[in-house]
């Protein structure tokens, strides 16, 4: 944890550098990208019952979760475009503060959805505020605090992320013990839930009433208004090849991690709820319950083991993410990157094919290091590839543009899913019982997430084209 891998001759480790101005810019930097991730989760953990009370009966609410996740992520990128330049140009703390209330708001009125098509209308408005939050924290960040100890506090503002995560995973089991106490009914639990995550609106009082723009955007912002340069320019981005090169380079970098997160990863509910569905189910069959004391065992279970599933995924996540800035130190950006794509490729095949039963999640934990880490090399590395007046939009662009491709991802495994399972079903013996069939697409599921996780090996050959920053100060123009 020592600093020292900046300087051979420095021994301070990199809080050290930290004034008591730098801790709170970090705190709320922090907390609005934490209750982001908060809103996220319970989105991924909820969105299933959100659906089977809102849909017509006998429509398949899976599939249509991966139609909600590819809008709220078309939302995200929307999002992301849009307040990273409105970032660059009137202020990180400003427009930090919209899009926490934007989030927070729009996570609160899903709860009062009535019809798949408001909910789906609610979640891509939540999107644009969840999209902005990333760009706008980690420039804020990267402006405000000491170059010794930026890299390290993006990876600890990465990290806290799982804390929002964990903190939904809680939500959930509790939700859980509601329902099976009888104290709340699951068509009900989704809309608690979802009215919980729209607390964080209280952050933006805190936000405005102390948090100034960070003095080096003010100074640039002041010199740049004398030279006529542009601030939050997609023309400048794009146009010159300076920031080219590793906007659309980077943006290809975040693909590959997002549709792996967000087209894989966060199925893992669906994955632990057939699985742990299947196995309660024979055994309950077995002790001659009826079919009504079954439904109530398995919404009630289902709930627990989704989120003792997610807290064990972003435990894993935590150190994940905490160990990349660490690694990049010592081995640099690219080869750290290299590494941690590699292992997501692996850990991702080996949770969604060999998990089987709830004393496998462990496996769990160890998908979310890697997948996660990658998201904490995003938070250290994008920053370090563009100047201050694009710090923010360059940062944006690379994470959040490339979610128009990444909404595909969810899109694409439901699509895969559906195809393999009604070739698997049809492939059944005739008269092929329920519990027959419920394997055969669980089967076909798998194989999806197989298919639409060598994503990850596009990660690994952009990596080569893109410059090592190790040791590097951020650039200028």
């Amino acid at each position: 944890m020592n600093n020292s891998a900046l300087d051979g001759n420095d021994t301070k480790y990199w809080w050290q550098y930290m004034t008591s101005y730098h801790w709170f810019v970090f705190v709320m930097a922090a907390l609005a990208w934490l209750f982001d991730c908060l809103d996220q989760q319970i989105f991924i953990l909820f969105r299933d019952t959100a659906l089977k009370n809102l849909l017509e009966k006998g429509v398949d609410a899976k599939a249509y979760g991966g139609y909600a996740t590819s809008i709220f992520v078309a939302g995200w990128a929307t999002g992301g475009l849009i307040f990273g330049s409105v970032g660059d140009r009137v202020g990180r703390a400003k427009t930090l503060t919209l899009t926490v209330l934007l989030y927070s708001v729009f996570t609160g009125l899903s709860a009062l959805s009535t019809s798949w098509w408001d909910f789906a209308i609610y979640r891509f408005i939540t999107g644009l505020g969840v999209g902005g939050v990333f760009g706008l924290a980690v420039a804020l960040i990267a402006d405000t605090l000491p170059d010794r100890a930026r890299p390290f506090a993006l990876g600890l503002l990465q990290a806290l992320s799982a804390v929002g995560n964990i903190t939904a995973g809680v939500i959930s089991i509790w939700m859980g013990s509601l329902i099976k106490s009888g104290s709340l009914s699951e068509n009900t639990s989704w809309k608690v839930a979802f009215l919980i995550g729209s607390v964080p609106a209280f952050l933006c009082v805190f936000i405005q009433l102390k948090l100034k723009e960070p003095e080096k955007w003010v100074q640039a912002r002041e010199a740049g208004r004398a030279t006529g340069v542009k601030f939050g320019s997609y023309t400048s981005l794009l146009g010159e090849a300076r920031w080219r090169k590793p906007a659309l380079l980077g943006m290809v970098l975040c693909i590959s991690g997002v549709i792996g997160l967000w087209g894989i990863g966060f199925f893992a509910p669906e994955l632990v709820g057939d699985v742990i569905n299947t196995s309660l189910t024979e055994k309950m069959k077995a002790q001659g319950l009826d079919e009504v004391a079954i439904k109530a065992e398995l919404s009630s279970q289902g709930a627990y083991y989704k989120g003792l599933n997610s807290i064990i995924q972003n435990f894993g996540a935590f150190f994940g993410m905490l160990s990349f800035p660490f690694l990049a130190q010592r081995l640099g950006r690219r080869a750290t990157f290299v590494i941690l794509f590699i292992g997501a490729l692996a850990a991702t095949n080996g949770y969604f094919q060999l998990f089987k039963s709830a004393d496998q999640m462990w496996m769990s934990a160890v998908m979310g290091f890697f997948q996660l880490a990658l998201f904490a090399g995003f938070a250290v590395y994008l920053p370090e590839l563009f100047p201050t007046r694009l710090r923010s939009t360059g940062t944006s662009f690379c994470y959040n543009v490339g979610r128009f491709l990444a909404a595909t991802g969810p899109f694409t495994l439901g699509i895969l899913q559906k195809r393999l399972g009604d070739a698997a079903i049809a492939n059944l013996p005739k008269g092929a019982d329920e519990a027959a069939q419920a394997a055969a697409k669980l089967g076909a599921f798998r194989d999806a997430t197989m298919w639409v996780s060598l994503v990850f090996l596009l990660g690994i050959a952009v990596v080569f084209f893109l410059p090592e920053t190790k040791g590097r100060p951020m650039p200028e123009d």
